[in-house]
């Protein structure tokens, strides 16, 4: 059984900063991950692929978070961090974490239960 466990989140000023984390555990399969990456579904504006990190290093960001959010990973530990720096108001969403993993198929998809970020106007 494989789960996604967030942290971090919370309420900042406009201007500020804010860490998410997210941590894989409960399977051996974890060790096998492909990519973890981030989605934020914001009120009264359609769900966003905000992030992404590949097993290699290479990283996608949102158009318009770049340059003001980073994504990095552990490997050793599977958990995964998103520093939010910058923050603006649009920023304020629930952001969900995931891990895609290879299967029989396809890649499986795994989500976290997501954490709430505020931005202060």
């Amino acid at each position: 059984q494989v789960r996604l466990d967030q942290s971090g989140g919370g309420s900042g000023p406009a201007g500020g900063s804010l860490t998410l984390s997210c941590s894989a555990t409960g399977s051996e399969i974890i060790n096998n991950i492909q990519t973890m990456g981030w989605d934020r579904q914001p009120i009264g504006r359609q769900r966003e692929s905000v992030a992404s990190i590949a097993s290699n290093g290479t990283t996608t960001y949102l158009d318009s978070v770049k340059g003001r959010f980073t994504i990095s990973r552990d490997g050793a530990t599977n958990t995964m961090y998103l520093q939010l720096n910058n923050l603006k108001p649009e920023d304020a969403a629930t952001y969900y974490c995931y891990a895609k993993i290879p299967g029989v198929v396809h890649l499986m998809e795994y989500w976290g239960k997501g954490t709430l970020v505020t931005v202060a106007s």
